[in-house]
């Protein structure tokens, strides 16, 4: 092969490379300390872009959206047992969320 098929096959495969309008990694990414990832402030950013794709922090089994939770029942004048049920309904649901995803242990 000579230097002038080597630079044309680099040229074609780096055309295709850039037109292409996102990256597939083969390997994990490894970010450096003290790097940051900085995005646009005018149309946001997705991370994930459908609730059935799974996703996780800090090193847990990444997992799909969590599902919706109830809001508890409004409280009434006094202690009525199923309204603090439901209030510990939610919270359980919050927490259980936040576990699943990685946020606390």
């Amino acid at each position: 092969m000579t230097p002038e098929q080597v630079k044309q096959i680099i040229r074609e495969e780096l055309a295709q490379f850039l037109m292409t309008d996102r990256f597939t990694f083969y390997k994990k990414i490894q970010i450096l300390d003290g790097r940051n990832i900085q995005i646009g402030i005018t149309t946001g950013t997705k991370i994930g872009t459908a609730t059935t794709q799974k996703l996780s922090v800090y090193g847990v089994t990444p997992v799909v959206q969590a599902g919706a939770i109830s809001s508890p029942t409004a409280p009434s004048v006094g202690y009525v047992q199923a309204e603090a049920a439901s209030a510990k309904t939610a919270i359980d649901a919050i927490r259980t969320a936040l576990t699943n995803f990685g946020i606390t242990a």
